[in-house]
C-alpha cells in the first residue's frame, strides 16, 4: 500500500504544495526517506520501474537460517539507501525526516531524526515482525514503527504549522473472511488503526487511500494501480477541502507520511 504515498505526493505537488518535513513508519518511512533525499514522485516511480523498489525479493536478502529474529534481513534496502544518500545522514537530507521505530525492549515507539545511520533506522522502521530480522542497537531490538505507531504525527506538532496525514491502511470493514490469514490480516489492520488514532487526531488534513479494498499489503507488482489510488484520493480530497489550496502559498506547509 505504501506506493499510494507517491501518488499523494504527486497530487500535492500538482496543487502547489511541496512538503518540507516528513514523518513516517514502515513503507511510509521508505517513501518519506526518498522524498527527503530529494527524489520527486516521478523519479520514485522510475526507481520502481528500474526494479529497485517494487519487488519484495529485491528489498529482502533472505537469511541462511530461520533461527534468527526474522526470515530475511534488510541488507538490500540498507544498501539502496546508502547508494541513493551516500552521506547516510539525517542532517544532510534536503528535507527534515523523522522515522518511527518500535522498541521491543520498552514496548514504546521511538522517533529517530539525527545521526549518520539513516539506513539502519529506515531498515528498522520497515522491519515487519517475523518477516524481517529485528534491528539490534546497543542491546535493544527494534522493529516496524507501524507496530506501535502507524501515524507518527506527534513529532511534527512543534515544528509544523500544518500537518497533512496520509493513511494508506484506513479502517475498512471486512467483506468476508475466508481463510485464517484473512482474519490475521484484518486483525493487524485494526490494531494499526487503533495505534494511529492519536496521530490522526493531530492532523489538520487527513487523506485516506482505499487501495487496501482491492489489494493487500504485499501487492508490490500492482504499484502503478496503487499509486493511482493515492493520486486520486488526494485529488478528490482537494475538491472536498478547497481550503487546502491555500497551503500552496505557505512555504512552511508540512506533510506527514505513514
Amino acid at each position: 500500500m505504501g506506493f499510494a504515498h507517491i501518488g499523494v505526493l504527486q497530487s500535492l505537488e500538482d496543487h502547489g504544495i511541496f512538503p518540507q518535513c516528513i514523518s513516517g513508519s514502515s513503507m511510509g518511512a521508505i517513501i518519506g526517506t526518498l522524498y527527503a533525499i530529494g527524489f520527486s514522485p516521478a523519479e520514485m516511480l522510475q526507481l520502481i520501474k528500474d526494479d529497485k523498489l517494487y519487488r519484495v525479493t529485491k528489498l529482502m536478502s533472505f537469511s541462511a537460517t530461520l533461527f534468527k529474529s526474522g526470515v530475511s534481513n534488510h541488507n538490500t534496502l540498507r544498501n539502496l539507501i546508502k547508494e541513493l544518500a551516500p552521506h547516510n545522514s539525517f542532517e544532510q537530507l534536503e528535507k527534515k525526516l523523522y522515522v518511527c521505530v518500535s522498541n521491543l525492549n520498552s514496548a514504546e515507539y521511538e522517533i529517530k531524526h539525527s545521526g549518520n545511520e539513516l539506513d539502519k533506522w529506515v531498515g528498522a522502521s520497515a522491519s515487519i515482525p517475523g518477516v524481517f530480522e529485528a534491528v539490534k542497537d546497543e542491546g535493544v531490538y527494534y522493529v516496524d514503527g507501524g507496530l506501535l505507531n502507524n501515524m507518527p504525527a506527534q513529532c511534527l506538532v512543534r515544528s509544523c504549522n500544518t500537518i497533512i496525514g496520509v493513511d494508506v491502511i484506513p479502517l475498512v470493514a471486512p467483506s468476508v473472511l475466508n481463510k485464517p490469514t484473512d482474519t490475521l490480516a484484518y486483525s493487524l489492520r485494526v490494531a494499526q488503526h487503533q495505534n494511529s488514532m492519536e496521530g490522526r487526531g493531530l492532523c489538520h488534513f487527513l487523506i485516506e487511500s482505499k487501495a487496501i479494498q482491492e489489494f493487500h499489503e504485499f501487492s508490490y507488482d500492482a504499484y502503478q494501480a496503487i499509486y493511482q489510488h493515492g493520486y486520486s484520493a488526494a485529488t478528490k480530497y482537494f475538491v472536498e477541502n478547497p481550503e487546502m489550496l491555500k497551503l500552496g502559498n505557505i512555504n512552511t506547509a508540512k506533510k506527514l507520511l505513514v
